[in-house]
């Protein structure tokens, strides 16, 4: 079948007059009253198709325990399993993040194509909160659950930060269900950062959690929180995280993994040892500025895994979908088109 690709979308230009200006920075104009158009029509406004907000109840499964949950999920774009082509899976990463926040421009072009599937992780965006634990390994069985409800036996998998570490485990462990593999800053490809010794030592601090979720509801906080990840992040950027960490049930899923993840002697989920095992397509994007992450960490999987390319890119942290996304979205979409004919 032939599909209308549309007219091509441009990356749009955000007016600084849409923050205003503090010592802090560009802060979102978030002022009472302020009702911004739900996340999938802005997203189906550029590309002109539908971009559907569904839900799926899941059993989740990990080697503790078995829960159910409920899942937003974004549904764009036709072809999919029907077409012979595998649908597209974003996976967003922990905290201050959602499906709507890492994907907003990425959903809309890669869409044009085959179908885009984007999913909020449970303790985020229009998911259900559990009070529960959140770890690696229940994030991993979300992922398994998600698909097998949605009858999605293959697909390309794109994450970023904690999403692209789910990303790498579930191709490490079932690259029969994996068509290609993109990983965006990602976690599990390093054993420490240095930050993680401090972040170590507050996460135990008495009342750091009451903190964290008072200060994450202050504007100029999250703004200062963004400007330390990223690279001149846009007023819309800042407006889309402030909506998404008012919810302290989010900030509670946030230090809930952090603590499962960060060890007194280092990161517990690293997959280094076995990336020469690693047999999917994959492309590693990394923003050369990023703190969080460091590019070095992508560069020396690029050379452990022998079906991988490098691309960093100038000029940016560690969120480049929403901070390069023009770039971020041409290198993506060639990936998948070119590996995508190989595979055929």
């Amino acid at each position: 079948m032939t599909r209308d690709r549309g007219s091509p979308i441009r990356e749009r230009s955000v007016a600084r007059e849409s923050g205003a200006r503090t010592e802090n920075g560009w802060l979102p104009a978030l002022r009472k009253g302020h009702s911004p158009r739900p996340l999938n029509q802005d997203m189906a406004a550029q590309t002109g198709q539908d971009v559907a907000s569904r839900r799926v109840d899941l059993d989740v499964r990990t080697e503790r325990d078995t829960s159910e949950v409920g899942v937003r999920y974004f549904d764009a774009g036709t072809g999919g399993d029907d077409e012979g082509k595998p649908p597209v899976v974003l996976l967003h990463g922990i905290g201050l993040d959602a499906a709507a926040i890492s994907w907003k421009r990425v959903v809309p072009v890669l869409a044009r194509d085959q179908q885009v599937l984007a999913l909020d992780f449970p303790g985020h965006g229009g998911s259900d909160k559990p009070a529960r634990s959140y770890t690696t390994p229940y994030y991993a069985g979300v992922l398994d659950a998600f698909l097998d409800s949605i009858d999605v036996e293959r697909a390309a998998l794109v994450g970023i930060s904690m999403g692209g570490g789910i990303a790498l485990g579930r191709a490490l462990d079932s690259p029969e269900r994996v068509s290609q593999l993109v990983l965006v800053d990602s976690h599990g490809l390093g054993r420490d950062a240095p930050w993680r010794a401090p972040g170590f030592l507050s996460l135990w601090m008495p009342g750091f959690d009451s903190l964290l979720t008072g200060s994450l509801r202050d504007p100029a906080t999250v703004s200062v929180g963004l400007r330390a990840m990223t690279v001149d992040p846009d007023p819309e950027f800042l407006a889309d995280v402030c909506e998404t960490v008012t919810d302290g049930r989010t900030v509670r899923a946030l230090t809930n993994w952090q603590r499962s993840e960060f060890g007194p002697c280092g990161l517990r989920t690293c997959y280094l040892d076995r990336l020469d095992e690693l047999s999917v397509p994959t492309l590693l994007v990394h923003g050369r500025d990023d703190p969080v992450f460091p590019v070095t960490w992508s560069a020396r999987a690029d050379e452990r895994i022998e079906t991988s390319s490098f691309e960093p890119i100038e000029a940016c942290g560690h969120w480049s979908p929403r901070e390069r996304p023009v770039v971020f979205n041409r290198l993506v979409s060639d990936f998948l088109e070119s590996e995508g004919d190989r595979a055929e």
